[in-house]
């Protein structure tokens, strides 16, 4: 199936083929490459305005996911039972934001990847509310992203790597 990146926003330049080919590879890794996927990048203001209706957090941001199937747990790919069903969900990225984040010595292209690694994850039921779930989330992006470093020869760490 496919994956649709969308970049809705002017602040910052953004190639988008470098994105998709991780991307792609990221699905593949997950086990999820039947199913559509969009990425949308947006700028500081857009990634508030979403943030404050389905967060209340009045503040920019760098990843948003709003998965298709609810109530999966962690790690359970769906199953559905018709064809219109698969699909993952919508990753908006706050790309503006991403890159006011990146340090000197960083890809910004590496962090959009694991950035929306870590968006991808939340599409498949895992979260970082406790300690536990969120020790899980990490080991699940460390293990895509270091897959993926095989293939690519990127060195990329879990966004989530110092939330507990």
């Amino acid at each position: 199936m496919s994956l649709v990146l969308r970049n809705l926003q002017r602040a910052v330049p953004l190639r988008r083929v470098p994105l998709r080919q991780r991307m792609e590879a990221v699905r593949s890794i997950l086990g999820v490459q039947k199913f559509d996927l969009g990425i949308i990048c947006v700028d500081n203001k857009s990634i508030q305005h979403i943030n404050r209706i389905y967060r209340q957090k009045n503040i920019p941001t760098d990843v948003l996911s709003f998965p298709f199937h609810e109530n999966l747990k962690a790690g359970e790919i769906p199953q559905p039972d018709f064809p219109d069903d698969y699909n993952l969900g919508d990753i908006f990225l706050g790309v503006e934001y991403i890159f006011q984040q990146c340090k000197e010595n960083e890809d910004y292209y590496d962090i959009l990847t694991v950035t929306a690694t870590h968006g991808l994850c939340h599409l498949l039921g895992f979260t970082h509310s406790t300690e536990a779930t969120w020790q899980q989330m990490y080991q699940k992006e460390k293990q895509v992203l270091e897959e993926l470093g095989r293939c690519t020869g990127a060195r990329l760490h879990p966004l989530s790597r110092n939330l507990f």
